[in-house]
């Protein structure tokens, strides 16, 4: 019986091995089918490399001709993309041709660079036509975003790209395939008739170098840039103000605007004074100082900084005949405290310009107003007005409903002086907020802010400082009854801010302990560029004053002493000095220096009033404290110095 089962097991497994093998068979089979039609197809791509072989001799002149028109066509097809309409173009060209000569000329500099490089055409020619349209599609889409045109510097924060996609008004339009259609047909044409160039790798690297050096000196040789951009009638009028910028950039277009703006970036880089020593310092620091070392009768109210993003009283123009209903409730909150107005020194963006000036209580202008302030910082402790509270018996807090990486907060804001930081990132879903968090449009509702504020006070058991940079308000403006009308929605956005703020308000009326808020936005809004209601207000370089303009107000749940808040206008880093004045906090002689520029020269900014000579002692105060020695008396305890150093 054994031996009929392994028979009978044999059996089948032979039947088994035979059912398989049709399968291998027809792999095997299949391979040998697909062998012939992989060979076809190598051969196909052989014979084409062949055929655009022999096309780089055979049409040599033609193939000259397409190195020669390139730097023109992608000059060109740049312009266009960026400005949309070829109309456009060809109007400024005629109006301007000494520009356009002079975006030409560089196009060839840079193109003469990479081929010297890659030796290869149609590789060039990829890769600077890449690059050319990518950055003027980023122009199309920052400048119809938020009105502002692009710089150089704009490319730190390519590392945010995700956060930046959240902002941006991006539209594909036929125009736009048509424009990069046009350069990808160009680019193949390219592939197939295989122009190289000719020349030995000691040529190439000559080639290489001139070019790069050509570039470079257009950028940082002063000596070299100057007659060069005379000669082809490029505006070089010095600008920080977006609207002045916006003017030149009417005058250079694109190429020209991008080269001029990286110059002019280069030379007003942060240099240190001559005299800056710690003797000069000192005797900038000569002022006498009351000998007061603790609060009025030891009274540390809760101190809460509210900077709102894009929060902005458009009611200064009267052509817009703005509903009152939008800022009822912010007149109420400003009526039960003291309001005032304030000077930012941003536009539409850059944030972090008004954030590091109320954090510092220094100016932007100090450091030769860069875009991202915090860049410029020494990596180190900073003497940022929280180390004040903190070294005052504070407990220090930062807020800001966004990612904590943005603007690299994070890490930078960590050398502060905040206990705790707290933040809201939508794109990991992770957050330091102990609250419910819920949206109002694109981001956190500024309600969640307010209610997390609140919570702060009330399980914290010594008093706060908080400062918090909100969200909500901030652009795309296109979610509401009319997603075109961004301005309707937008004055929809800051209404329910402030529905949440009188909520807010009415809350620490109920607490028993004293609460100070200072409530500020930090510029107007970004508004779409053609269409928005600041072109329909014909704002210019000249009449664009009232956007730096901020209305705020101070407000207390307890008696607070509001005679200190200015009646005219002030520049935002003076605000945390008015604050120490109505909480009578103790000072030092920096303290009572920054009271004494105060009532000197209440504004200081360039976006403002460019006509307002610099001031070397403010200046100089504002490097040594956040980029040098920091000889200037500082609020970190001197252990904390000695561990930095």
């Amino acid at each position: 019986m054994k031996k009929r089962s392994a028979i009978s097991a044999e059996t089948s497994a032979v039947k088994a091995d035979k059912a398989v093998m049709p399968d291998v068979n027809s792999k095997t089979e299949a391979l040998k089918a697909a062998a012939p039609e992989k060979k076809v197809h190598f051969n196909k791509l052989r014979k084409f490399n062949e055929k655009r072989a022999a096309n780089s001799t055979k049409y040599s002149k033609f193939n000259a001709f397409l190195l020669f028109v390139f730097p023109i066509f992608i000059c060109f097809m740049a312009e266009i993309n960026q400005g949309k309409y070829v109309s456009s173009f060809f109007r400024f060209a005629a109006e301007r041709p000494t520009v356009i000569v002079f975006d030409i000329l560089l196009t060839a500099v840079l193109f003469t660079f990479i081929i010297s490089l890659v030796k290869k055409g149609w590789v060039a020619i990829l890769i600077h036509s890449f690059i050319y349209m990518a950055l003027s599609t980023t122009e199309l889409f920052k400048y119809g975003t938020n009105g502002n045109h692009l710089i150089l510097s704009d490319m730190k924060l390519l590392r945010s790209v995700k956060s930046l996609t959240s902002f941006a008004y991006i539209k594909i339009t036929p125009r736009l395939i048509i424009y990069y259609l046009i350069v990808i047909a160009f680019i193949l044409l390219s592939v197939y008739f295989n122009p190289k160039i000719n020349a030995t790798p000691m040529k190439r690297a000559a080639f290489a170098c001139a070019a790069a050096i050509s570039v470079a000196a257009l950028i940082v040789l002063p000596s070299f840039y100057k007659p060069v951009y005379k000669v082809f009638a490029i505006d070089t009028k010095t600008a920080t103000n977006s609207f002045i910028l916006n003017e030149k950039f009417e005058h250079n277009r694109f190429l020209a605007f991008i080269l001029q703006t990286a110059s002019e970036s280069y030379s007003n880089r942060l240099v240190v004074p001559k005299d800056y020593s710690e003797a000069y310092i000192d005797e900038i620091m000569n002022v006498s100082v009351d000998d007061q070392e603790d609060f009025n009768g030891g009274n540390k109210p809760n101190v809460i900084v509210i900077m709102s993003e894009s929060n902005a009283d458009f009611r200064v123009f009267d052509e817009l005949k703005i509903d009152k209903k939008y800022y009822k409730k912010f007149d109420k909150a400003a009526a039960e405290g003291k309001g005032g107005i304030a000077i930012t020194p941003t536009y539409a963006s850059w944030t972090v310009r008004s954030e590091f000036e109320l954090l510092f209580g220094l100016p932007v202008r100090g450091i030769n107003t860069p875009n991202m302030p915090q860049r410029e910082l020494a990596d180190r402790e900073q003497p940022a007005l929280a180390q004040y509270y903190k070294s005052w018996g504070y407990n220090t807090i930062y807020v800001h409903p966004f990612q904590n990486n943005f603007y690299s907060r994070s890490r930078i804001y960590g050398h502060f002086g905040f206990r705790k930081m707290i933040y809201h990132d939508d794109y990991e879903n992770t957050t330091d907020f102990t609250v419910p968090v819920k949206h109002f449009g694109t981001y956190v509702d500024d309600s969640c802010v307010f209610d997390q504020i609140i919570k702060e006070i009330k399980t914290s058991d010594q008093p706060i400082y908080l400062h918090t940079t909100t969200m909500q308000n901030h652009q795309p403006y296109d979610q509401g009854e009319d997603p075109d009308d961004e301005f309707t929605n937008y004055l929809t956005w800051i209404s329910h801010s402030y529905d949440g703020l009188e909520a807010f308000l009415n809350e620490l009326k109920t607490i028993d302990e004293p609460v100070l808020v200072f409530f500020v936005g930090d510029h107007f809004p970004s508004l779409r560029g053609e269409t928005s209601v600041y072109n329909q207000l014909g704002l210019n370089g000249e009449n664009c004053k009232a956007l730096y303009q901020q209305k705020y107000f101070f407000w207390s749940n307890y008696n607070a002493d509001f005679s200190y808040v200015p009646d005219h206008e002030i520049s935002f880093f003076y605000i945390p000095y008015v604050i120490f004045n109505i909480i009578d906090a103790p000072r030092d002689a920096f303290i009572e220096k920054m009271n004494g520029f105060m009532e000197k020269e209440p504004v200081y900014s360039d976006e403002y009033d460019s006509s307002t000579p610099r001031d070397d002692e403010l200046d100089i105060l504002t490097i040594d404290r956040v980029v040098m020695d920091e000889y200037s008396p500082s609020p970190i305890p001197d252990d904390e110095l000695t561990t930095q150093n």
